[in-house]
């Protein structure tokens, strides 16, 4: 019996543990399979918590920026939508200034420091073994700002502390105490724990792009494994948890990929499901 094929205009995509293997790759079984996608005039969406210059080798690997299907993407898991060919920012939302200080001063009282981005910088008080870490995972450049203090008061899409993740649960736990709903916290990953702007996630950003252009979120179609694709997985027309994702993302998720992200775990659930 074939199975029946979901109505998506719009197919949104996580990148580590999901789209990429864990070399970081994107396999050439999932480039075929979503530049297909691209072709049919279903649009190909990267969203990240990367900034929007990080994106963009994953985006020149797919080889669908030129088309209608390929023009745009999601940055810092969803504060900001970028319009390649337009080549301007078309949503952006921001942190208020009284958090990021807040949060730094919070954050080196257990001796972190914090990080703010811009698409292509991110910028620091002092470099150190963890700043290094997250400009090499993220391939954006690093810069030492002098009087950080002041320089975080415009605001910026999102701040980063980087650590041990024994002590970001703690530090998670007392930021979300102290900022309440006023902005969204949580670690993307064990040793990174983000600060981003209220109603604002992978999600909602997804949501605004699909009524933009017209078809609405339920014809969405939303991969994630982590934390940070909660609200791309819960408000997608279709959330789909990769198998090597967290328990609490399977659990949310409209579908499980039956294969993980080192076995084109995206390419087969689409072949299945799409095209």
């Amino acid at each position: 019996m074939e199975t029946e094929k979901l109505d998506v205009k719009l197919i949104a995509l996580d990148l580590d543990d999901t789209l990429l293997n864990d070399e970081r790759q994107i396999t050439d079984g999932n480039v075929a399979a979503l530049q297909e996608c691209a072709d049919r005039g279903i649009y190909v969406v990267l969203c990240s918590g990367r900034a929007e210059d990080a994106i963009l080798p994953f985006v020149r690997r797919l080889e669908i920026a030129g088309k209608e299907a390929g023009r745009f993407i999601i940055a810092i898991n969803g504060c900001s939508i970028f319009d390649m060919h337009k080549r301007q920012q078309i949503f952006c939302r921001k942190v208020e200034s009284d958090i990021l200080i807040k949060t730094n001063e919070i954050a080196e009282s257990f001796g972190y420091k914090s990080e703010v981005y811009t698409p292509d910088t991110i910028y620091y008080a002092e470099e150190n073994e963890w700043t290094r870490l997250d400009v090499d995972m993220c391939g954006l450049k690093g810069q030492k700002v002098e009087n950080y203090g002041d320089f975080i008061k415009k605001g910026f899409t999102k701040m980063l502390v980087p650590g041990k993740p024994e002590d970001l649960q703690k530090l998670q736990e007392i930021l979300r105490k102290e900022f309440g709903e006023r902005a969204v916290i949580f670690t993307s990953k064990p040793y990174f724990l983000e600060i981003l702007p209220p109603n604002c996630g992978k999600g909602e950003a997804v949501t605004w792009l699909s009524k933009e252009l017209g078809f609405g979120v339920e014809k969405t179609l939303g991969f994630g494994d982590s934390m940070n694709d909660e609200s791309l997985i819960r408000m997608a027309g279709f959330g789909v948890a990769m198998t090597n994702g967290r328990a609490e993302i399977k659990k949310i998720a409209d579908f499980v990929t039956e294969a993980d992200n080192n076995n084109d775990g995206i390419a087969k659930f689409l072949q299945k499901y799409v095209l």
